[in-house]
């Protein structure tokens, strides 16, 4: 048995999942880390005529286009300026490849099912669906994100069945 065959069963039998946090304005979010396929510097996109306005464009990533999704426009934050921090987060969605712009990638963060607690009901900027719970590790509160869900609602028409 390979070592990764054994990590995956181990991740499985203890219930702890691994999330690749990052900032977008004052908050701070988690995805799961097995849909990250890559990290890159933002690199201003090709712009698509008459997409809606967080869809900032398209790359070439070595032969594939991705299109590119600014996560800040998309949860209405109040600012969203480039810096050197900006980083776009390559996503592996199954039937599709999506990068994200997110403020800066923090770190990867394993989290046991115990401080993980469903996300309250408010109105937001991100369906309730898309949400899977609150993440809590010492003093840091993280927004945990089904980003494949996200992706592929119909407000983005971009991941198709991403699972």
């Amino acid at each position: 048995m390979e070592v990764a065959e054994r990590v995956n069963e181990s991740i499985a039998a203890s219930g702890v999942r691994e999330y690749l946090t990052f900032r977008l304005d004052q908050e701070e979010y988690g995805i799961d880390i097995l849909k990250v396929q890559e990290i890159r510097g933002y690199e201003p996109p090709t712009r698509i005529a008459n997409a809606p306005s967080f869809i900032k464009g398209v790359v070439n990533l070595r032969g594939t286009i991705v299109p590119i999704v600014d996560m800040r426009l998309k949860f209405n934050c109040s600012n969203a300026e480039y810096s050197s921090f900006t980083v776009v987060i390559i996503l592996n969605l199954g039937t599709r490849i999506v990068g994200i712009v997110v403020d800066s990638v923090s770190d990867v963060m394993e989290l046991p099912p115990g401080s993980i607690k469903p996300a309250p009901e408010v109105e937001s900027g991100i369906h309730s669906g898309c949400i899977l719970g609150l993440g809590s590790v010492g003093d840091r509160m993280l927004i945990l994100l089904d980003i494949g869900k996200l992706m592929s609602g119909s407000d983005m028409a971009l991941a198709g069945d991403s699972e």
